[in-house]
């Protein structure tokens, strides 16, 4: 008989061969271990705030660059490092590019910025890979308050509630927040509500009642940046995350507190949007932006128009144009599809690698989502917010967006790192007479044998109780009885 499942322990003498595990001792975190937590906790906090460029947010990541390797906070995987060098192969092709740029300058300023998003991509992969479950945690919960922080402030300016709000937080009559567009302040906020949206599913309802609160305020603040991008990035990271959370809860409870979140979300948005129209410009702003196309979308100055310039300027350039011709000599505005701007920017291989990654990072992230791993639901938001900004791109330009780069990183980094959990069959007890189990009451000698050079394995069988001498069974159901193999 081989043994049919062992534990790590200590086998203790007189105890009749009762295994007691081993108790691991946490090693405590240092000082400069916390600071260097609390940095990056700042850090995602402060990415909210770009109201100018270089934004306090951009220094925080430099110092992180060299920071979280020197102290030990980033694991290596050859995976990450691989999705690194074809970031860097982007950028050599940019910097090609920008050679044969009419402005040089301006071209290698954009991929210089463009270098230094890449970077950030790869340290918050390896930070997310070293701690998966508790650097996830810290990222998500840090962007939470930055997107509740950023909402509050983008409906105040819209809804003009503090004197001079309006001027300093919204652009174009639109709400932006501490952003200068809101075409990026909608999508920065994805990733926060979905983190509100789990901390309802998963806590008890009367815990719930905070994070609801903060999805709400970011669905309004959402709605009020009137970016078209922006609502389907939205639906499409809801949608995304919703089916990904049914297929994956573990019971039916949890589903059915999805099935009441979605009936009381569409209930909820219903009453919004009625009590939004009641405002004349609200609701002309509403109807005009529901539309599927624009006045500046049609004609040859359009975006359509600069889009087809756009495909047309691909395929005369194979190493591409470099950064911001496009703009300054072809077409008043920018391409609105961050595909055709990467095929401009960095040339034909540029663009493929970088839509390679994206569409790599949506087929690998979907595969890994539904794996049983200890990160899954932590996963779930950052793929979804991902999702839903990588296919926000068919519609904008968002190369440069330092919020699409950090989920970008945590997604890399939870694949790298993350495991599949195996869990162990369950050991049935064995219910026949007492008479007629392979039991030994006395273990055999541990020492070693003279003639076979064979030694005894232990086998662990659950839920038996030690005999007592008068024929009861013992109380102590955490007793683990071990047997041995003849």
């Amino acid at each position: 008989m081989s043994a049919a499942l062992t534990i790590p322990g200590t086998l203790i003498p007189g105890t009749f061969g009762v295994l007691v595990p081993k108790r691991r001792t946490l090693k405590p975190k240092s000082a400069v271990h916390r600071i260097a937590l609390a940095l990056v906790w700042v850090t995602v906090a402060l990415s909210a705030f770009v109201v100018t460029e270089p934004a306090p947010v951009d220094a925080l990541t430099l110092a992180l660059f060299v920071l979280l390797p020197v102290i030990g906070l980033t694991a290596a995987k050859p995976a990450l490092s691989g999705g690194f060098a074809l970031w860097l192969v982007i950028a050599a092709c940019g910097a090609f590019s920008s050679v044969l740029a009419r402005d040089t300058a301006a071209a290698a300023q954009h991929m210089t910025v463009s270098l230094y998003l890449y970077g950030a991509c790869f340290v918050f992969a390896l930070f997310a890979a070293k701690n998966p479950l508790a650097h996830t945690r810290l990222i998500l919960n840090a962007n939470l308050i930055a997107s509740v922080a950023a909402a509050v402030l983008g409906i105040i300016g819209y809804l003009d509630l503090i004197p001079g709000a309006f001027d300093l937080f919204t652009k174009y009559g639109r709400a932006a927040g501490p952003f200068k567009d809101p075409n990026v302040f909608g999508p920065f906020l994805i990733a926060g509500l979905l983190t509100a949206l789990h901390l309802w599913l998963t806590r008890p309802l009367a815990r719930g009642i905070l994070p609801l609160t903060g999805a709400a305020i970011m669905t309004v603040a959402i709605l009020f940046s009137f970016s078209r991008g922006a609502w389907a990035a939205a639906a499409i990271a809801l949608g995304l995350y919703g089916y990904l959370y049914l297929v994956t809860a573990p019971r039916n409870w949890d589903r059915l507190k999805l099935a009441a979140l979605v009936i009381f979300g569409a209930a909820a948005l219903g009453l919004i949007l009625a009590a939004a129209l009641q405002s004349d410009s609200v609701a002309q702003l509403l109807e005009e932006r529901a539309a599927v196309t624009q006045s500046y979308d049609e004609g040859a100055e359009g975006r359509f128009g600069g889009q087809e310039k756009a495909f047309g300027l691909i395929l005369e350039n194979p190493f591409g144009l470099g950064s911001r011709d496009f703009t300054h000599y072809y077409h008043h505005e920018e391409v609105h599809n961050v595909y055709l701007s990467m095929m401009l920017n960095a040339g034909w291989l540029g663009g493929l690698i970088y839509l390679l990654l994206c569409g790599g990072t949506l087929m690998l992230g979907f595969q890994h989502a539904l794996k049983a791993t200890k990160t899954q639901p932590l996963f779930l938001i950052v793929y979804a917010a991902l999702a839903g900004n990588i296919l926000e791109g068919l519609l904008i330009d968002s190369d440069h967006w330092r919020h699409f780069y950090v989920l970008m990183g945590v997604v890399w980094g939870l694949m790298a790192a993350d495991r599949r959990e195996i869990r162990t069959s369950r050991i049935v007890r064995d219910r026949r007479p007492l008479l007629m189990l392979s039991v030994l009451v006395i273990p055999p000698s541990m020492r070693p044998p003279r003639i076979t050079g064979r030694v005894p394995e232990p086998i662990l069988l659950t839920g038996t109780r030690l005999p007592r001498p008068n024929g009861r069974r013992s109380p102590r159901r955490a007793a683990r009885l071990l047997t041995y193999a003849r």
